[in-house]
Order: C-alpha cells, then sequence, then structure tokens
C-alpha cells in the first residue's frame, strides 16, 4: 500500500513529511498547522460526526450549504485535509495503522491510557514504522505521582501558581485568556519533533517526543520560581507591572494609558530628560533600576506626575525617537486595523468555498523572507476522507462499505466518485 504524494509543487523546509495528527483542541493542532505552514502534508484524524471539539465553540460563521465553522477551529487547522473515523473499531484503527506506515509524524494528545487501548499509542505505531517521529501531548506527561491526571490551559494555570500572580495585588485568581499554556505546549512540541526529524536525518530512526501542559506551565514560571527559590520569597501580583523592572507598566497621560517600559538605566536617563524629570533625586537617587525597585511607590508617583502634564499622542513620538519601549493600549480592532500587522505579513487571506473570504493569523516565522504559504482553508470534518482511502488504493465498494457502516464519514451532500479504484 502507498500513498501518492500530494502538492508536489508544495515548497517550505518540510515539504515532502507526512503529519498524521490525531490531536484535538489546541495544543497538538496548531502544532500540526505550524508544521502544514513548513510544507508538510498534515491528514488530520477526527471522530465521525462531530469531529475536532473546538468545531463547536463559538464564535460562528454561516456559509453556503448550511454549514457553519468555529473561529477557535479556524485558528489551529490550516493546511490540513481531514479524515473522519472511528478510531474504536477494527477498520477503523487499520487506516490509521497504514496510514502512519507512511507517515513522518504523528500527534496525539488523547487522555492519558487511551492512545494504548485505542492501539495507536507509540509502542503500536513505531513498531509498524520504526521511522516514525512519534509526539504524545498530556496533561502531566507520563512520569510522577500526576500522569494520570487530565489537563486543560486553566488547570494548569491553577496547578502551577499561574493564578496566583496574574491579576493586580488585591484581585482573584485572573486567568490568562490566551490559552497561553496550549500554545507553549504545541510550540514546545514543535520545537521537539523538529530535533526528532534531525536526528533521524542522521541515525534513520525515529523516536518518541513528549509534551505536557505542566512541563509548560513550569516552564514559563522559571525566573519567577528561581527568586523564590533565592529569597524563599511569594512574588506578589504586579498587574500590568513587572517586579523586578521599574518604571515598567501602565501610566495615565492627560488623556489616555500609556505603556511605557524602562528597562535599563540608560533608558531611565534619557526617559528623565524627555519629560523633566532632571531633578538630583530622580537622577542620582533613582539612578539605577535596583533602587527604582526599591522606591517603586516614589518611582511610579514621579513618572505619573510627569507623564500627566500632555497627551499620550504627544509623548509617544518623543519616547519612539529616544528609543525607549512604549505603546498605546490597543484592542484587537485597533491592532488588526494597524499598518504593521498587514505590512508584516501576520494577516493571511483565504477564499473558502463555502465561507468565502477568511482571514488568519500566520506562523510568526519568517523562511528566507518568506512566511509559510496557506495552501489550504481549514477542513470540513471528513472533507478529504475519500481522497485520502483512495490515494491508499482502496476502491470505491470498500470505501462505500466503510461509508455505510459508520467507520468513515464525510460532510453531507458529499458522494463516492464512481471511478474512486487505486
Amino acid at each position: 500500500m502507498t500513498i501518492s504524494p500530494r502538492d508536489a509543487h508544495v515548497q517550505g523546509p518540510l515539504a515532502g513529511t507526512r503529519v498524521l495528527d490525531l490531536s484535538r483542541v489546541l495544543a497538538g493542532p496548531l502544532c500540526a498547522q505550524y508544521l502544514g505552514d513548513m510544507g508538510a502534508d498534515v491528514i488530520k484524524v477526527e471522530t465521525t460526526g462531530a469531529g475536532d471539539d473546538t468545531r463547536s465553540w463559538p464564535e460562528f460563521r454561516a456559509g453556503a450549504e448550511g454549514h457553519r465553522v468555529s473561529g477557535p477551529f479556524l485558528s489551529a487547522n490550516r493546511n490540513k485535509r481531514s479524515i473522519a473515523l472511528d478510531l474504536k473499531s477494527d477498520a477503523g484503527r487499520e487506516v490509521v495503522h497504514k496510514l502512519a506506515a507512511n507517515a513522518d509524524v504523528v500527534i496525539e494528545s488523547f487522555a492519558p491510557g487511551v492512545a494504548a487501548r485505542l492501539g495507536v499509542d507509540a509502542a503500536a505505531l513505531r513498531a509498524i514504522n520504526p521511522r516514525l517521529v512519534y509526539c504524545a501531548i498530556s496533561g502531566f506527561g507520563s512520569v510522577g505521582p500526576m500522569r494520570e491526571g487530565k489537563g486543560y490551559d486553566l488547570i494548569l494555570q491553577a496547578f502551577s501558581g499561574m493564578l496566583s500572580i496574574t491579576g493586580d495585588a488585591n484581585s482573584p485568581p485572573m486567568r490568562s485568556p490566551f490559552s497561553p499554556v496550549d500554545q507553549g505546549t504545541g510550540l514546545h512540541a514543535l520545537i521537539g519533533i523538529l530535533a526528532a526529524l534531525l536526528r533521524r536525518s542522521t541515525t534513520g530512526v525515529g523516536g518518541t517526543v513528549e509534551a505536557s501542559l505542566f512541563d509548560t506551565s513550569a516552564a514559563f514560571l522559571g525566573y519567577f520560581l528561581q527568586n523564590y527559590w533565592e529569597t524563599g520569597r511569594e512574588p506578589v501580583k504586579a498587574g500590568v507591572g513587572h517586579a523586578s523592572l521599574c518604571p515598567y507598566g501602565a501610566f495615565e497621560t492627560a488623556d489616555k494609558l500609556l505603556i511605557v517600559g524602562v528597562a535599563n538605566d540608560v533608558l531611565w536617563a534619557k526617559f528623565c530628560a524627555i519629560t523633566g524629570l532632571d531633578n538630583n533625586f530622580a537622577l542620582r537617587v533613582l539612578a539605577t533600576n535596583a533602587e527604582r525597585v526599591k522606591r517603586r511607590a516614589e518611582t511610579e508617583a514621579l513618572v505619573r506626575q510627569a507623564l500627566s502634564t500632555h497627551e499620550r499622542a504627544h509623548w509617544i513620538p518623543l519616547l519612539d525617537a529616544a528609543g525607549i519601549p512604549c505603546s498605546a493600549v490597543h484592542n484587537l480592532g485597533e491592532m488588526s486595523a494597524h499598518p504593521h500587522f498587514e505590512a508584516s505579513g501576520m494577516l493571511m487571506r483565504h477564499e473558502h468555498p463555502l465561507f468565502g473570504q477568511l482571514k488568519g493569523v500566520a506562523q510568526p516565522l519568517r523562511f528566507d523572507g518568506e512566511r509559510g504559504a496557506q495552501r489550504r482553508p481549514p477542513p470540513l470534518c471528513g472533507e478529504h476522507t475519500v481522497e485520502i482511502l483512495r490515494e491508499m488504493g482502496m476502491p470505491a465498494p470498500a470505501i462505500q462499505g466503510l461509508l455505510d457502516e459508520g467507520v468513515v464519514s464525510v460532510p453531507r451532500a458529499a458522494a463516492v466518485p464512481a471511478d474512486a479504484t487505486a
């Protein structure tokens, strides 16, 4: 059995690489999407019927023929083909085994023990294909007393201590809303997969990569933990500020809020010159960041007083010219309408046959000055089921049999072509 290459014209560092994405929600799908952006042929394996969990998450966009698409799903599933099948069935498992035999990478994010019960764990699939790089994404990893625990981004923000340091001094626990643990785990998985593929290029043997939400959340707190171990003191909530830098945060001007990041003493001297804080106390007593952190209340009071004398539009060009990092506090509409967003290449547009023009956020990398191309819009659940089975050499009657038995599914109104032969 062979699977013919798809998109032979595709360019990118991973062109010719095949990825089997068994994951769902965010961490695994995001990792697989980035592999697709780099040129890999990504086959997303979804459950029959509902598909990936995020397909049912608001907000939705209505399309032709009664279809709708979810914003969260759109954000992590471009450059993939979708096959929908029942992994609990013997026939469905056999399809996955045949796909894995010709894959370079498998990504899964099943709950602990599920992959083994389904017969799609690393041992089973790497026995079929020793060159396979198998990436397992989990809540707490495969070792330790919490290894059986299930993980979601919020749970790990709480478990890791992340929630204890977010928000203002007197605020209740405040979730970081963009799921940093999920997204970070996807990126860590990507790093591991790329390293394993590089090793395979010299050894000829694949391997197993593990990434967990717990490991990511702990790694994100690295310098907080380092400070805690050195001092024995728990970090305090700093709002938009920074425990180790001052002034570094949000300050009111005469009209609007301004974010200022004075991250070293050279910038402080420049800031003082621009804002009129050229007195002995500011330039000598507060000359070092360590002293400004120690005297945070006094420092920030001086900064607020100085910035309140003019509007934000007055300060931004002056601070920019001096190389002092600063910004307005944008909402999403303002950021996405800013000319730099599109000029940077981070805004992607593509046409979907059912949903019209869709926008997307590009992969935050450039290769030889170019962003990864969007070759495929996020798929409908099972949109490529027949296509992939045909590539496996399965004749039309066998495909129709799997459809009739509910082992695989396609979007409504799809049909099996009469010439679907090997």
